[in-house]
């Protein structure tokens, strides 16, 4: 259990790090260091190579995942949390007059997908050490099949076939060799120079993805009036940032989980739309704008409620 709980300064300066590096991306792109040209190549190595090190890591030979209950339960209730928010989302949007073709499909996904990666994880080995990443890593799994599954078919209308077949990637990959190699005691044998380069790997993702997004929402900045829309923003960072946490704190108060999974659930719970949805948004169809104007907004109010959130949750949750 946790010992001490934060003060909101402490845990605000937990999280500047994190969107200090989207503004270094940003202002990366403004200043023609890092090119459109680049982004694609950069995110294969971010996805093929940099995220799957951290994963195998952080999960080969974790005490924590010595415990059933974090091998069952996390990708079951990321997959829950996320689905269903893109669910009540879709329903939410409905209610508030969002129509098909006009950014229903688009809000929903959009303010239904938390950010479950790029933040969680810093904020999660600054708050309960490197050994919590690999409860995090196991629950992004259900993430993952959310958003290339009910995400996908709701922003865009695919089948089912065409979403789970995102899922063979470079992460899942590395979550299953970590998993086998828990079984077989892979980390007992690893030889040491292994372990450095895989850590060095591992070390440049978090970095290089959060540059990445800053570059990636840049572009949407020549227009700024756009950013800002009072009928998709307000309610984005009503249902993001207000509604969606308490049902995810509620969860974590209430599942028979593990300490290490209530710890996950209650940063997620504080977390800001993912920018996925904008890059899924552009590809299958969707609205992009309405996507950045989730994401941006969510975001930015984000910078003073993840601190509230994560607070709360600690003294409640934990």
């Amino acid at each position: 259990m946790l010992h001490f709980v934060p003060s909101y300064f402490e845990l605000l300066l937990l999280i500047v790090p994190v969107f200090a590096l989207i503004a270094l991306g940003s202002g990366a792109r403004l200043a023609g260091w890092l090119t459109t040209g680049a982004d694609a190549s950069l995110m294969k190595l971010v996805v093929n190579l940099l995220y799957p090190a951290l994963i195998f890591r952080a999960v080969l030979g974790n005490p924590a995942l010595a415990d059933a209950r974090n091998v069952f339960w996390p990708p079951l209730v990321g997959f829950g949390t996320m689905a269903g928010g893109i669910v009540a989302s879709l329903w939410i949007g409905r209610w508030l007059g969002y129509s098909r073709g006009l950014g229903l499909r688009t809000f929903a996904f959009a303010v239904g997908i938390y950010n479950y990666g790029y933040i969680p994880i810093p904020l999660m080995q600054e708050l309960w050490g490197q050994d919590s990443i690999g409860v995090l890593l196991v629950h992004n799994v259900g993430c993952e099949a959310a958003v290339w599954t009910v995400g996908v078919l709701v922003v865009s209308g695919v089948s089912l076939r065409q979403g789970w077949r995102k899922l063979i990637s470079g992460p899942l990959i590395a979550l299953m060799l970590a998993a086998a190699g828990n079984v077989v005691g892979l980390d007992q044998v690893m030889p040491e120079v292994a372990d450095r380069v895989l850590a060095a790997t591992g070390a440049c993702a978090i970095p290089m993805g959060l540059i990445l997004i800053g570059a990636t929402l840049t572009e949407y900045l020549s227009k700024p009036s756009q950013l800002f829309s009072k009928h998709v923003t307000l309610a984005a960072c009503a249902l993001r940032l207000g509604v969606f946490p308490v049902i995810i704190l509620g969860l974590a108060k209430v599942l028979p989980i593990s300490v290490e999974l209530k710890q996950v659930m209650v940063v997620h719970a504080a977390m800001p739309a993912g920018i996925v949805p904008i890059l899924i948004a552009k590809h299958y169809g969707g609205q992009p704008l309405t996507a950045v104007q989730v994401v941006l907004g969510t975001t930015a109010v984000g910078v003073l409620v993840i601190p509230l959130w994560l607070k709360l949750g600690m003294g409640w949750v934990l």
